[in-house]
């Protein structure tokens, strides 16, 4: 088993190569990139953009990039100074061949060294480090009470299967399916957060502005206060799916016949249910785990953030990709990708835990 989870491991590494030479790959075709955009913005704006760009330089270096002809391939360059767009690919990058920027990216990678951001002026590692707690206080929460929640609920109703139980979980489920965990987020603002009726809950931030000057005890009871409202928003879409996909897993098991040679033998129900049933039936449900921890704990909760102005990382990455900041992209895109496969390989650890007669390394020989 060790030599197994050591090959995942190694695998590892190639496996985030390749992610990261199909993204890079795709941005050198996508239009729009940050050169034309600052081009765009000089033709619009002037000295503004100028000073941008320099940050800090004369800004006279609008008129410069306006003084001759260019024969850029870049969209909108005509009338700019080549030397002038020359500077402009230097100071993002491009004055490099493309396969000598990618090596370059991958070997600063392996140091966890994301570059700096085209707009921000800050190192991306930095930027994902400030945004990181936002995430994995949605993402943990969220994820967690989902599968508290889920699963028990999931077991019970396939033990009541078709009982009122069953009938009235199942339409309280649905319901909460059906609702946009956006929607449901905006109506907890209106009932809870002084949009109309009661002001109980805070509306945004992880913290009360004046947090340093609180105690350890009220920053954790003023970070939970502020937390209620997104993670609930995050839960009630989550579990519905999550919840069902246990209850029909476990009635698929409940009617084998090892099941019924169990009960056949005086076991009680506790007994077949938990000692027999749950570790082949949670194997389809641990299944899905890796994809729905990353899914809730990144893009799922960009609507969330935006709503309750959280400063998270899948907000930071969608502002990124709308304003071309290619660092930021693909760093948070290595982030997404490395958390997703170690979570791929805590799922499989899982699998043997539930189900001890799991021998991946004799499948994989």
């Amino acid at each position: 088993m060790f030599n197994y989870f050591l090959k995942r491991l190694l695998l590892i590494i190639p496996t985030l190569f390749g992610i990261l030479l199909i993204s890079f790959a795709i941005i050198q075709f996508v239009p729009g990139g940050p050169v034309e955009k600052m081009i765009a913005e000089l033709q619009g704006h002037g000295q503004d953009a100028t000073a941008n760009f320099t940050g800090g330089q004369s800004a006279n270096m609008a008129a410069t990039a306006r003084s001759t002809g260019s024969d850029s391939s870049y969209m909108g360059s005509q009338g700019l100074d080549p030397d002038f767009i020359k500077e402009l690919e230097e100071m993002y990058g491009f004055d490099k061949p493309a396969h000598v920027r990618f090596f370059e990216m991958v070997v600063n990678y392996m140091h966890f060294d994301f570059g700096e951001s085209y707009y921000k002026g800050v190192p991306v590692i930095d930027l994902i480090i400030d945004r990181m707690p936002v995430s994995i206080s949605l993402g943990l929460w969220s994820t967690l009470i989902i599968y508290l929640i889920s699963i028990p609920l999931g077991i019970k109703k396939a033990v009541k299967d078709g009982q009122n139980f069953d009938i009235w979980t199942s339409a309280v489920i649905f319901i909460g399916y059906a609702i946009p965990s956006f929607m449901f987020a905006i109506l907890l603002i209106v009932l809870f957060a002084g949009g109309r009726y009661w002001d109980i809950f805070p509306l945004r931030g992880l913290l009360s502005d004046n947090w340093e000057e609180m105690s350890w005890w009220e920053v954790t009871i003023d970070y939970a206060w502020h937390m209620v409202l997104p993670t609930i928003a995050m839960v009630i879409s989550g579990f519905a799916s999550l919840t069902m996909l246990t209850k029909n897993s476990f009635l698929d098991e409940i009617g084998k016949q090892y099941v019924l040679t169990a009960r056949a033998k005086g076991l009680e129900e506790k007994q077949v249910l938990y000692g027999h049933v749950f570790r082949n039936a949670m194997l389809i449900v641990i299944a899905g785990f890796p994809a729905a921890f990353v899914s809730i704990f990144f893009t799922g909760s960009l609507l969330i953030e935006v709503i309750f102005s959280l400063e998270g990382l899948g907000l930071l990455g969608y502002n990124a990709i709308i304003d071309r900041d290619y660092p930021i992209v693909l760093g948070t895109l290595f982030i997404y990708s490395l958390i997703g496969l170690v979570m791929t390989l805590i799922r499989d650890m899982i699998y043997v835990i539930v189900d001890p007669r799991i021998d991946f390394e004799a499948r994989s020989t």
